[in-house]
């Protein structure tokens, strides 16, 4: 293979006579020099320098913090009157090396406040058509005013000073608090809940007019902590609405008093489970804990609709505690069927949960509870084992919306229980993305207020590769498709969107509140990205283990952009900055093509090409050298008898080059290319991409080369590539199977597919007709 690869070197070098006759100096002005902008130099300048809170590697660094808030919660809701009301203890402590002379608190709910400055940052218009529910509440309507009412906020029963800045609540210490203590403070509120059909919303309730009963999806109703961390101290960016939530971590102890007829289920154990459940539910629970094929009703659809005929005076309270969760929510209502299947996670057991009106059925019956499983055990098998004891679904309408061990999802079907597929996949993929958050962020606790792609964009892309498991797994339900229909994650999906008008696209790398199309932004971008670096970039082993090991590093943590970029990186060995400038740091697009394609053959008679290159390294007399020339196809010199020839028999100084140079078994061994074809691929796109090459040759067979994306590494416009072969070239294709995002696939082909143009598909569909 040596003395191949020596003749095969003697070859290419002189074939490169073509090339460099194009490259001749000539006299011009000195130019201008530039900065290095090439698109493989490393992201020193974006990002921040390690340090002992977050290392080089992308890992936790020794002297990593994280301050915890630990909550004791009365809550009461009001059914009659559609109100909350609670109260609240928070132990806050302070695990970071800075005196803290005040805390932050956040206050959601006054994004829905009547005097919310959140409907006034976006300019508006009224269009030409409007939905007549939307006018309504835009243009005639009274503001609803669901935001927070503080009663009091005290310290051991005496009043502490604080101040509401919209959605973010100050409260001034009487002392600083000083690292490794904590402090204990108390709040006291209420607000109108919000129908979060007619005013929208993560939260709120569903009034169901035929029966007079009302579904409660209840989160962000308590005063709650910011986080204070290394990278920023206090996140205190308001809540505008888009961007979700940033929170520490801690443990929670909450009473929730609700009618008492009412079904409730809620982040965390229940602790009095026997108090509140019937003998004939607590029976059925049981059974629940030993089904793992199939989930066991808790309450029956019969029982649901039995209790919706009804209105209970009194009142049940169901008690809950969690640990280590950064956040809580319930649903409540007297119409839900409640199912529930154990599932096995590693080696523990975890209770997949549905809670859903008559109405979500037959669909949820079906469906619901299978999804929670599936997903539970695809993202652990990605990531970690599932720490929690349940994850629960809860069918709300028009909602996607997600909470430690809780969330709630979409999915109705019509009136008489029919549904199509859109309505089916639709709430199988939004109950594995809602159940998914609960390993990002609820667990890798990304800061969503800022960097919302950490969790929707990581999150959809394990949607996308637990979807298309759950299509092998249950075929049944994807039946008569091949796979899955995935709305997000497939490259080619996101084309449409990057090809867009460059005025109304963001980077991946922007806060949720200042971008146009938040779904391609936060969601369909970095899955598709982080989906191409799975299958096309770094493979499935490295990556799987890379991204295992991100996951794993920051479990019940606060990781930043960069420590996702450090650790895959660190953890695979692969030099990824390149991917990340241009995917995640600008609005770039993959389009990568065919310029040209020119064939040649090798000869030892020297070519006016050859000999004028020869004189300009100063060799008049090409005789004087032993060398081998090409003849490109249709050029004055080309001869058409040569084309078939191999080498060996077109030059015969190359024969001899062999002869005294290999042994004959080295000779027997060496396959002398007949055909050779140089292919200049261009770049009009702008991100860096592996260039994936299909060759069809005229016998019939074909090969694929997987050129890395380093190729483009010294000229980001065009490169050139060589194809020595004893086959004659047929057809070449760029990305054949469409993997790489490329947004404009009519140049990726040669010969060029002839595309009928808009008069002869006219002419066509009219013949068909």
């Amino acid at each position: 293979m040596k003395n191949l690869h020596r003749v095969m070197t003697f070859i290419f070098a002189m074939a490169s006579v073509v090339v460099f006759a194009q490259e001749e100096p000539t006299e011009k002005e000195p130019q201008q020099g530039h900065q290095n902008t090439n698109k493989f130099r490393q992201l020193y300048q974006e990002f921040s320098t390690p340090n002992q809170y977050r290392t080089a590697s992308g890992a936790p660094g020794p002297a990593y913090y994280q301050n915890t808030a630990d909550y004791e919660m009365d809550i009461t809701l009001d059914d009659k009157n559609q109100k909350l009301y609670g109260e609240e203890t928070i132990t806050y402590t302070n695990n970071s090396p800075d005196h803290l002379e005040y805390l932050w608190v956040q206050l959601d709910q006054n994004v829905r406040a009547k005097d919310s400055k959140s409907q006034l940052r976006n300019g508006n218009g009224i269009a030409a058509v409007n939905q007549t529910g939307r006018f309504v509440s835009q243009f005639v309507d009274e503001p609803f005013d669901g935001g927070f009412n503080i009663e009091k906020v005290t310290q051991n029963g005496s009043p502490l000073k604080y101040t509401i800045n919209q959605t973010m609540m100050r409260v001034d210490l009487p002392e600083a608090l000083e690292p490794g203590d904590d402090v204990e403070f108390s709040i006291k509120w209420w607000y109108n809940i919000n129908d979060h059909i007619v005013n929208r919303g993560r939260s709120g309730y569903e009034f169901f007019e035929k029966d007079g009963n009302y579904a409660y999806v209840i989160a962000q109703f308590f005063p709650r902590m910011a986080v204070y961390n290394d990278v920023e101290g206090w996140q205190n960016y308001q809540f505008w609405g888009s961007g979700e939530f940033a929170l520490p971590f801690g443990d929670y102890n909450v009473k929730i008093t609700v009618p008492a007829d009412h079904v409730l289920d809620a982040t965390g154990k229940l602790e009095n489970r026997k108090e509140v459940f019937s003998k004939k539910m607590m029976d059925r629970y049981e059974q629940a804990k030993k089904s793992f094929d199939k989930p066991v009703l808790i309450v029956t659809q019969e029982e649901a609709e039995k209790a919706e005929k009804g209105a209970s005076n009194k009142t049940k309270t169901w008690e809950f505690e969690a640990k280590m969760v950064r956040d809580f929510a319930f649903t409540t209502s007297r119409k839900y069927i409640w199912d529930m299947q154990n599932v096995k996670v590693g080696n523990r057991e975890v209770m997949a949960v549905s809670l859903y009106p008559k109405e979500g059925n037959p669909l949820w019956e079906e469906y619901s509870t299978k999804a929670v499983a599936h997903t539970l055990t695809s993202y652990s098998d990605m990531t970690f084992d599932y720490p929690y004891h349940k994850a629960i679904s809860v069918h709300a309408k028009n909602q996607g919306m997600e909470y430690p061990m809780i969330c709630w999802n979409y999915g109705r079907p019509n009136e008489d229980g029919t549904y199509s597929d859109r309505t089916k996949f639709g709430m199988i993929s939004v109950i594995i993305h809602e159940v998914g958050h609960n390993f990002f962020p609820m667990i890798v606790n990304s800061d969503e207020r800022q960097w919302g792609w950490m969790d929707e964009g990581i999150n959809t892309f394990v949607q996308f590769v637990s979807e298309q498991q759950f299509g092998k797994k249950h075929p049944e339900a994807v039946a008569p498709l091949d796979n899955y229909p995935s709305r997000r994650g497939d490259p080619a999906k996101i084309t449409s969107y990057m090809k867009g008008n460059q005025d109304f696209i963001s980077p991946i790398m922007s806060n949720p509140e200042q971008v146009y199309q938040l779904g391609n932004n936060a969601y369909g971008k970095p899955a598709t990205a982080l989906n191409i670096l799975r299958e096309t970039v770094m493979g499935k082993e490295l990556f799987d283990h890379a991204f295992k090991t991100y996951s794993r590093r920051w479990m019940f943590k606060h990781p930043t952009p960069e420590d996702f970029f450090r650790t895959m990186e660190d953890a695979s060995g692969v030099d990824l900055d390149w991917y990340w400038r241009g995917w995640f740091y600008t609005t770039d697009f993959v389009d990568i093509g065919i310029e040209e394609v020119n064939s040649y053959y090798v000869t030892d008679q020297p070519t006016k090409a050859g000999k004028e290159m020869l004189k300009r390294y100063g060799i008049e007399d090409a005789s004087q050298i032993d060398a081998l020339y090409v003849v490109e196809e249709g050029s004055e010199e080309y001869k058409p008898e040569m084309k078939n020839k191999s080498a060996l028999e077109n030059a015969p100084k190359l024969k001899t080059f062999m002869m005294d140079n290999f042994t004959e078994q080295e000779r027997q061994n060496m396959n002398v290319p007949k055909h050779f074809y140089q292919i200049k691929f261009n770049k009009p796109g702008g991100l860096v991409m592996p260039l994936i090459v299909e060759y069809k040759y005229k016998d019939g067979t074909s090969e694929r080369i997987n050129y890395p994306a380093q190729i483009w590494r010294k000229n980001d416009k065009e490169v050139t590539r060589v194809l020595a072969t004893n086959k004659e070239l047929e057809s070449i294709v760029v990305d054949p199977d469409m993997e790489t995002a490329d947004v404009d696939t009519s140049n990726n082909s040669w010969p060029q597919e002839e595309k009928p143009n808009e008069f002869e598909k006219f002419k066509e569909e009219k013949t068909k007709g």
